[in-house]
């Protein structure tokens, strides 16, 4: 049952990330596409841990946990590289 589960969330997680592409590539603007780097990062750690748990080992969650961090500061840094010209004052 929970291979089943595996395999659905998989599909779900897949799919958002393909469409998650698709807003990046056609965005109508820079915020747009900022949203859909951060939701693809998003669904690059469901997709990890969706791997730990497939394979059953932890290590994947730890590399989650670290990916999940560098999307965050990413994310906050590239909308203030945006919203204000600079990302250190």
């Amino acid at each position: 049952m929970i291979d089943l589960a595996l395999h659905i969330a998989f599909g779900a997680v897949a799919l958002s990330q393909i469409l998650a592409f698709v807003r990046l590539l056609k965005g109508p603007n820079v915020g747009d596409r900022i949203l859909a780097l951060d939701t693809m990062v998003i669904n690059a750690i469901a997709i990890i841990v969706l791997v730990g748990m497939n394979w059953g080992t932890q290590v994947y969650y730890e590399s989650a946990l670290i990916f999940a961090m560098l999307g965050f500061v990413s994310t906050v840094a590239l909308a203030r590289y945006v919203l204000r010209g600079d990302i250190i004052e």
